[in-house]
């Protein structure tokens, strides 16, 4: 990839559209626009032009804007031109292939944004930040995401590395000048703050365990035994009726799925079979699959009829029933309870509802969200979350401080202290891109889509 060749790429999706971007960067940016506009000069940096785009021929293509923004003032650090023209993808087609026609080359995935990070534009972090954006599923994956596009991280990774390399100045003093006058050799400072910062580099990697939850949104398996009200929940939760609500046992044979209103995070519900002995060979294979969903959720909610005795749940269930990932939803709270409930399951955590015509829904949907936060099976509003490429070189940065932490211990062996400091800072270069590793950038940049 040179940044010495001009690329073209259609920015927005393909289809009809009001209008469509076509997106060009490099040294023949200006020329193209002069030349596709006629005129014996490029166009006014970074003001919006108005002008019929010609192909080579002279034909007219199409009434476009065009911005073009000279170097280094521009997203990639390089001549860039921005033609906004009609959605329509025949005049897109035609507009790129007059740019290939006047040598351009098609942009790979990631390229304009691949040109930014290597004109310092941006560093890691935000470059992956973009894709992000542009998948984001959810309000919180979105906020997480526009944190990580300011800087966020790459603040705190630059923070982490100037008190490293603070103490690591200390203990290079003694190495390389051992004859000066310094102070007597003291490895506590040195030790006080590696063992800080290798604390601060396990804990952000820790929250890369929310990074798929943002990226896919959770799912929730609405589980428990036959006309305990579970489709009533699943409609209660989405918002809509979207199960068969029955008095007669078994009525969902299989899953179905909706996602969660009202919640920050994206969260899809799966309604199950209700899980019951006997039923025929049909309503088995549905609760087979009930266990399944069951066992891939990131939470259940096990919704009981409080108004009768407490549910002999199958072994297969009552085994996945983690205080941790489980609420009781006590189902018809408008009816005296059984008095069993009250020692039944007593780890559980019950929220009394009735969803007999959704008069709780909404409560429920917020005590739900707030419960997912507070088991960190999602992150928080202002939770900081790594991606897995991130937690990894966190993760070897706080593993070479422990080391050098153990070769400060007396008797101090100074010289290896230092050099597991530099592997650390190494592997935090590694997050904002100071480190060169074109296979990784391969392999990152690949991900993205076209144009961007």
């Amino acid at each position: 990839m040179s940044t010495s060749e001009t690329i073209v790429a259609a920015a927005t999706p393909t289809g009809r559209s009001a209008l469509a971007v076509i997106r060009i960067d490099g040294p023949l940016a200006a020329t193209i626009a002069r030349e596709a506009f006629g005129r014996s000069t490029p166009p006014a940096a970074r003001r919006a032009t108005t002008a019929v785009w010609r192909d080579r021929a002279g034909v007219a293509i199409d009434q476009v804007v065009a911005v073009l923004a000279v170097a280094p003032h521009s997203f990639t650090g390089g001549d860039s031109l921005e033609v906004t023209c009609h959605g329509n993808p025949l005049l897109v087609r035609r507009l790129v292939e007059d740019c290939l026609a006047r040598g351009c080359r098609s942009a790979e995935p990631g390229e304009f944004t691949r040109r930014a990070f290597l004109a310092g534009k941006l560093d890691l972090t935000q470059a992956e930040a973009i894709a992000d954006l542009i998948h984001a599923s959810s309000e919180r994956a979105l906020a997480s995401a526009r944190r990580q596009l300011a800087g966020e991280l790459g603040r705190q990774v630059a923070a982490w590395s100037d008190r490293l390399l603070a103490a690591l100045a200390t203990l290079e003093a003694h190495i390389d000048f051992p004859e000066e006058d310094l102070p007597a050799e003291d490895p506590t400072g040195p030790l006080q703050t590696l063992a800080k910062i290798e604390s601060e580099l396990s804990g952000y990697a820790r929250t890369a365990r929310h990074d798929a939850a943002l990226r896919d949104g959770l799912r929730v398996a609405v589980v428990g035994a036959p006309n305990a009200g579970k489709s009533s929940l699943l409609n209660a939760l989405s918002g809509s009726a979207r199960a068969l609500v029955s008095a007669e046992p078994g009525t969902t044979r299989d899953f179905l799925e909706a996602p969660i209103a009202g919640l920050p995070l994206a969260v899809t519900a799966v309604d199950t079979a209700g899980l019951r002995a006997g039923g025929s060979a049909l309503e088995h294979a549905g609760m087979e699959r009930s266990l399944e969903q069951a066992r891939a959720a990131h939470f259940l909610l096990l919704v009981v009829d409080r108004s009768a005795p407490p549910p002999t749940l199958p072994p297969a269930l009552a085994e996945l029933l983690d205080a941790t990932r489980t609420l009781v939803i006590a189902n018809k709270a408008d009816l005296p309870a059984d008095p069993a409930h009250a020692g039944w399951r007593p780890e559980l955590t019950k929220i009394p509802t009735c969803l007999l015509d959704g008069r709780d829904a909404e409560a429920l949907r917020d005590q739900l969200g707030q419960i997912l936060v507070a088991r960190e099976v999602a992150p928080g509003a202002e939770d900081l979350v790594v991606g897995v490429r991130h937690a990894d070189a966190l993760l070897r940065a706080a593993a070479a401080l422990k080391v050098a932490r153990e070769h400060l211990a007396p008797p101090a062996q100074t010289e290896l202290a230092a050099a597991r400091c530099r592997e650390a800072l190494d592997a935090l270069g590694e997050i904002v891109g100071r480190i060169d590793n074109e296979r990784m950038l391969d392999k990152l940049f690949a991900s993205f889509c076209i144009g961007k």
